[in-house]
């Protein structure tokens, strides 16, 4: 240790006179750490506002409410977790920032202020012994001065005894004046010399001492010091590089986290969950039935021929072009602008009537589940407080049994609600169950009018006039809607257009269609912009246009999709409702 102390020592010694550029490189460090703090920092900040990028990333692709749906899905469920893991990613980036202003930025920051403080000290006291042998030297310098000066007027007073010694005629009282004088000269010279010798050996010795001991002291701190100041940037880039391996372990398993979920996708068991979500629970349609029109070729003239010959021309009529599309879900005027009503409010109804029974019965059956669970949660509520009810009787002093019973009285309130919802959705659910067509025995595709003329007897047909149209084609009896309700409680929702009852409509003129119309619902029809369509029935104030594309192709559109040009000589036929 005092080797290397010794050392230390001697190589300090080369620099004493290298003062000022000690003071120049020690100024470079400190600015050095702290151009590496700010470094830090701003790989800090980068750190903070990537984390806060991928979180947003992350937050703006996660699903919607609306888009339950996509949990269904491994793909899907797949991104979600992955977005999970980006937000748990994001997470580590700004574990990296917390951990470099927390173990680099706030250290260095402080370890500078106590740098720029030693150095400041240490410069202090290496200032102040310059100054002193400054100042020891120029007093050395003064008093060589004099005695120099003291030498030369002893000469000068010498030189002028001897001068006025050798001249006869000079008086012998000037004589000695002159000696005198001389001899003055001679002892202030000899003082003057002694004191320059004093202090010149005093100089030295402070000399001797400043740069052997003094500046050598000073520098040997100095070089601890910024031996320290290395040392301690060679721990804060160790701590940079430790900082970013701490979050590598959990950065993997983000990663590992991604590549599980993405392996667990399933395409087999994705594909079987679409064929579940859209089902509708529809029977293929049976064979179509011969229907012997020659019947009514036997028949005597008579008053039932005469009133049925309306309905023989629609079957010759129909006959002649294919077969008209089919409509399956009938709805009257009612229903379907509430079905409008609906698509306008972006509502659906309650009762999931809007869709096939297979899916409205997966509807209805999570809705009841759905309520049952909430009853459950009611029903836990009422029995806790039913206990801690029965405990305030027993133990007055911890409460009043009194301020329970508003609570519970709410509770059982909630629970009826609950269960007249659940009772109603049940309902529901058995109607669908009890129209949902067995598969052992498939239905058969017969027209309305076979059925009419072998099941039913015949009808006048001013029965007609007594009928309300409705926007789908369709007829509703006012009259003896309640008759018809409780003859027949569950009324079939599939049914074919009654063209028993009906002509072919005529056109009343064309229309234009200025927007693009899917026509995804029943009774509607779908379009292309610009296509050209012929209209059968105008808007009637409910908003819908009833157009023909062909024989085969008619429905419903929205009239603010479409421009109609009726006929002169359609126009004041048409009444609205």
């Amino acid at each position: 240790m005092d080797i290397f102390k010794g050392e230390t020592m001697l190589k300090v010694q080369q620099l004493r006179d290298q003062f000022d550029n000690l003071e120049k490189h020690t100024q470079w460090g400190i600015d050095f750490v702290e151009k590496y703090t700010k470094f830090v920092k701003e790989r800090s900040e980068i750190e903070l506002n990537y984390a806060r990028q991928i979180r947003n990333l992350s937050k703006k692709y996660q699903p919607k409410k609306k888009d339950e749906d996509e949990n269904k899905y491994t793909w899907c469920r797949s991104f979600h977790s992955t977005l999970n893991e980006m937000n748990d990613y994001a997470g580590q980036h700004e574990v990296i920032a917390e951990n470099m202003t927390s173990q680099i930025i706030a250290d260095l920051t402080r370890y500078t202020q106590e740098l720029k403080s030693e150095r400041k000290a240490y410069f202090h006291d290496g200032r102040k012994a310059q100054q002193q042998i400054e100042s020891s030297w120029k007093q050395l310098e003064a008093c060589k001065r004099k005695f120099e000066r003291e030498c030369k007027e002893a000469d000068r007073a010498q030189q002028y005894f001897e001068k006025l010694d050798a001249d006869i005629n000079v008086t012998k009282a000037d004589v000695e004046k002159a000696r005198q004088q001389a001899q003055m000269r001679h002892q202030m010279a000899t003082d003057s010399k002694n004191e320059y010798s004093s202090y010149l050996q005093r100089f030295n010795q402070e000399q001797n001492e400043h740069y052997y001991t003094i500046i050598p002291s000073v520098f040997q701190k100095i070089q601890l010091m910024e031996e320290k100041r290395i040392e301690r940037i060679g721990e804060s880039l160790k701590t940079y590089a430790e900082v970013d391996r701490q979050i590598l372990p959990i950065i993997g398993k983000c990663l590992d986290g991604m590549t599980q979920s993405a392996e667990s996708i399933e395409p087999k068991t994705d594909s079987s969950q679409v064929i579940e979500s859209y089902k509708s629970g529809f029977e293929p349609p049976g064979d179509v039935e011969f229907e012997d029109y020659g019947q009514a070729m036997k028949r005597t003239v008579s008053e039932t021929s005469l009133t049925n010959s309306r309905s023989d021309s629609k079957v010759d009529r129909s006959s002649k072009g294919k077969t008209k599309t089919l409509w399956p879900f009938k709805k009257n005027k009612l229903s379907l602008n509430a079905h409008v009503r609906n698509l306008i409010e972006g509502s659906t109804p309650e009762d999931f009537s809007h869709l096939p029974p297979e899916q409205r019965r997966k509807k209805l059956q999570a809705k009841i589940d759905d309520i049952n669970k909430d009853i459950q949660k009611e029903m836990d509520q009422r029995d806790a407080l039913t206990k801690m009810k029965e405990v305030y009787v027993k133990n007055p002093q911890m409460g009043d049994p009194n301020s329970v019973d508003p609570r519970l009285a709410e509770i059982a309130n909630n629970i009826d609600k609950l269960q007249m919802e659940a009772q109603k959705f049940e309902g529901w659910l058995a109607e669908v169950e009890g129209r949902m067509p067995v598969k052992s025995d498939p239905p058969k595709r017969t027209s309305v009018l076979f059925e009419t003329q072998n099941s039913t007897p015949p009808t006048n047909n001013n029965c007609a006039q007594d009928r309300e149209s409705s926007p789908d084609g369709s007829y509703t009896e006012e009259q003896s809607s309640e008759v018809q309700n409780k003859v027949q409680p569950e009324p079939p929702e599939f049914d074919e257009f009654d063209d028993a009852d009906e002509d072919m409509l005529p056109t009343i003129g064309t229309c234009k269609a200025i927007y693009p119309f899917e026509g995804h619902n029943e009774g509607t029809i779908a379009v292309t912009e610009g296509e050209l369509l012929y209209v059968i029935e105008e808007d009637k104030g409910d908003g819908w246009t009833r157009v023909r594309r062909n024989e085969e192709e008619e429905g419903y559109v929205p009239t603010s999709y479409v421009e109609v040009f009726l006929d002169s000589s359609a126009k004041g036929a048409i009444t609205y409702i």
